[in-house]
């Protein structure tokens, strides 16, 4: 949660633990509608990929098989985010020593809440990230309305913050299981360039752009210095 509140142009405030706007998101019901129709097309597609995946995550890594983690979705409303689980069990312990003996890897850290070479990600959990296979749990996420397919990548609370004056273009979206970012850089991308490019996406939203996106998306996954 953020200790501080986050204002809002509106004068709103965000505290991580209530919705500051019941505006409906960005899209209505077309959106909606696109959404419903690609998670229940892939959750069929994907089911046996999915299946194998959580065996091999069982098998090498044991359980959790999916990790939740508190993301803040449209309008400020906090909601569980689930994905593969591609980090060990001690991944906060692992974290906290690594950044403390690596003081470039800390500064890292700090600009784009990421890291290149991370060490709480097993060996099965980066095949999992470069592949992006640890994202389809959140189909799950799009069928319940707390995600949308396309969308500002979810952030979580500490993290709002950081998008600045921007901060209503990100709650005025569901967030997303694929967005501008992930078609336009990934990892050769600042965190300041994934804002800029949420709010441009927010901003001059159309259901084309939607399918545009989706249509990009595996070949991006694809490359190779695009993978997370």
């Amino acid at each position: 949660m953020l200790n501080d509140p986050t204002t809002t142009r509106a004068g709103a405030s965000y505290t991580g633990s209530r919705v500051i706007d019941s505006k409906p998101a960005i899209g209505g019901a077309w959106k909606r509608l696109l959404d419903i129709t690609v998670a229940v097309i892939a959750l069929i597609v994907l089911a046996p990929l999915m299946l194998l995946t959580a065996m091999a995550i069982a098998m090498t890594m044991g359980r959790p098989i999916l990790f939740a983690q508190r993301r803040v979705g449209h309008g400020g409303a906090p909601f569980l985010c689930y994905k593969f689980r591609t980090m060990s069990r001690d991944a906060e312990r692992r974290l906290s020593e690594y950044l403390r003996d690596n003081p470039a890897a800390a500064a890292e850290w700090r600009e784009n809440r990421k890291l290149r070479h991370d060490p709480r990600v097993t060996f099965v959990g980066q095949t999992l990230r470069v592949t992006s296979l640890d994202e389809l749990p959140q189909l799950f996420n799009v069928l319940g309305g707390d995600m949308s397919c396309v969308g500002p990548r979810p952030v979580v609370p500490d993290e709002l913050a950081l998008y600045g004056r921007h901060i209503d273009d990100y709650l005025a979206a569901r967030p997303g299981m694929t967005g501008p970012w992930q078609v336009s850089g990934r990892n050769t991308l600042t965190y300041a360039d994934r804002v800029a490019l949420d709010s441009h996406y927010v901003r001059n939203w159309s259901l084309w752009t939607d399918v545009s996106i989706l249509a990009r998306t595996i070949p991006a996954v694809a490359r190779p210095n695009q993978t997370s």
